[in-house]
Parts: structure tokens; C-alpha cells; sequence
């Protein structure tokens, strides 16, 4: 991590402790003053030639850690995703408009979404990121991009409270095609993700380790059992080797193995945290439910793990 993402890293943590309440966002899916402190802040990937901070896709992915920690209702990985599409085909005018707080998404059929039509489309995606919230709307039916206009996507209740998912609807929908569909703007989707799960393991194995120094039996800490002190350490390893994990995706190979780990890393730890809490966790009061939850959803965002060890076992 450069300097000066560490001082973003600082900043954004900072800003969240402040001003962002998970809870009180689970209703109306984000919370708008955050959001426009973000956003002031040049998070996103756009460079200036297109209004942005200039700030880098790296960049980007040490806040989207930062907001997996917090679990906060946050479009930033609709947005980021939705930045590197329209990055892929040049699309000033809906980046400057990214770059000025709109809120976009992108929709592809990565579950396998059938979308028929060229000018007019046809189809149903199911678990589009902040689809009623957005103000972009662009979707690919794998081969191009577009823009659609004129349509309202449905909320999606998830067992997840904290991701926002909507189903979007088309159907003989006027669209306007932006460019060719570039399969890095994926790997960049699972990046982001990664970065995220990342921050929601490092939090909950942090929650884990200081609950364990306070709640006591036999006389003493649970923390200084043996046996807990080594589930904590394999904990540790687990978020650090996502962490590596995370950070190396470069090509649509890497980042299927940085799904894959993350993905199951996050299960573990955010388990972890259940078992060792003990019955507290499972109550509605404590965050521990919500960790696990945000583990469940990510897995299966994307694709589920099964289903990227398969495409890496056909590149073998």
C-alpha cells in the first residue's frame, strides 16, 4: 500500500466511524450523506480527463475493504463496476456524470441470464447491484454494452440486508449500444468483490479476537484457551491469504482464484465468529449475524466458488 493510499485507507475509516450507521441504512438501502462524502472525495476510478480524482482501480478497492468492515449500504461496487464498463468503451458524458454523484450499475449475464435484441432488448436479470437506486443503468448481453432507459427495476429482498440486489425487467426495451463487452471489465468486478470480502473477514476475525479477551469462563478470558488461540490463528491466516489473494488479480485467472479463496476464506472466518461468540451471535442486537449473512451473499455473487474452480479446471 503507497502512502497515500494509506492516508485514503485513514480518511475513509475516519469517515465511516463518523458519519456511517449500518443499521439505520438497512431500510432505504444506502445512506445519501455518505455516499456524497465518498464520492466528494474522488473514490472512484475516473480519471480527470473524464472529471474524476484520477484515482486508480487499486485505489478504489482500498475503500471497498474499508466499507466491508463496516458492512455499510454503500453503491460504491455498483458504481466502481459499472465505471469500468464505461471506462472500456469511452463514455465521457455518463462518467462526468459518475464523477458528479450519480449513482450507476452494470448488469451482465454472469448466472447465465439469456438477453435477446439489438436496438430493442429482451431479458431478466435477477441480482443487479443497487438496480433501484441507480441513475446508469447499463447492461450487456456479453457481447456489447448499453444503455437502457425507461425502466424500473424491482428491490430484491435478500437473506443480506446490508446489499442492495434488484431484478431488472426488459422487454422489447429501447437500448442504446455503447461498445464492444471486454471480459476485463469482470475481472475487475471480481477484484472489487474480492477487496470488500477481504475487509468483512478482517473485521470479524478483529470482533472475534476482542470478544474472546472480555467474555469469561472457568475464571478466565476464553481468549487464553489453547485451542481458541489456534481457531484465531487460522483465522488470521485465512483473511491474510485473501488479502494476497485479492491484491493479485491481473487476469481473468487470477481472478477467479481470488473468488474462489476469498470467497471460502470469508465463510470460515465470518463461521468462526458465530461459533465463538456462542449464542450472542445469533441475536438480532449483535453484528455477527450480519457478517455472516454478507458471507453467504458474496460467495455466490459473481458466481459461485464451484463454478470458477470449474472454469479453472478447464484451463488446466
Amino acid at each position: 500500500m503507497t502512502p497515500e493510499q494509506q492516508a485514503l485507507k485513514n480518511a475513509v475509516r475516519s469517515l465511516l466511524h463518523k458519519h456511517s450507521n449500518t443499521r439505520a441504512a438497512l431500510e432505504t438501502g444506502y445512506d445519501k450523506d455518505v455516499w456524497a462524502r465518498l464520492t466528494d472525495m474522488g473514490v472512484l476510478p475516473i480519471p480527470e480527463e473524464h472529471g474524476g480524482s484520477g484515482a486508480t482501480a487499486q485505489d478504489t478497492n482500498v475503500v471497498l475493504e474499508e466499507l466491508g468492515r463496516t458492512l455499510t449500504p454503500s453503491p460504491l461496487l455498483a458504481t466502481t463496476i459499472a465505471t469500468h464498463a464505461l471506462l472500456s468503451v469511452k463514455q465521457d458524458d455518463l462518467l462526468q456524470r459518475i464523477a458528479n454523484g450519480a449513482i450507476a450499475t452494470l448488469a451482465w449475464p454472469w448466472d447465465g441470464t439469456q438477453v435477446t435484441g439489438t436496438s430493442h432488448l429482451t431479458g431478466t436479470f435477477k441480482y443487479v447491484l443497487d438496480g433501484d437506486h441507480a441513475e446508469i443503468l447499463v447492461v450487456s448481453d456479453g457481447r456489447h454494452l448499453y444503455e437502457v432507459h425507461d425502466v424500473t427495476p424491482e428491490h430484491t429482498p435478500t437473506m443480506d440486508q446490508t446489499r442492495r440486489l434488484a431484478t431488472v425487467h426488459l422487454d422489447n426495451t429501447p437500448a442504446t449500444r455503447l461498445g464492444p463487452w471486454d471480459p476485463a471489465i469482470q475481472t475487475a468486478a471480481i477484484a472489487a468483490l474480492a477487496a470488500e470480502q477481504v475487509g468483512t473477514a478482517a473485521k470479524a476475525l478483529e470482533l472475534t479476537v476482542e470478544y474472546t479477551k472480555t467474555r469469561v469462563q472457568f475464571g478466565k478470558p476464553i481468549g487464553q484457551f489453547q485451542a481458541l488461540k489456534h481457531r484465531m490463528a487460522d483465522m488470521h491466516v485465512l483473511v491474510e491469504t485473501a488479502r494476497s489473494a485479492a491484491g493479485a488479480v491481473t487476469d481473468e485467472t487470477s481472478a477467479a482464484v481470488a473468488k474462489v479463496y476469498c470467497s471460502e476464506s470469508l465463510f470460515q472466518v465470518a463461521a468462526e465468529m458465530v461459533q465463538l461468540h456462542g449464542g450472542i451471535a445469533i441475536t438480532w442486537e449483535h453484528d455477527a449475524h450480519l457478517y455472516f449473512k454478507r458471507a453467504h451473499g458474496a460467495r455466490q455473487l459473481f458466481g459461485s466458488p464451484a463454478e470458477h474452480l470449474r472454469r479453472l479446471r478447464a484451463k488446466i
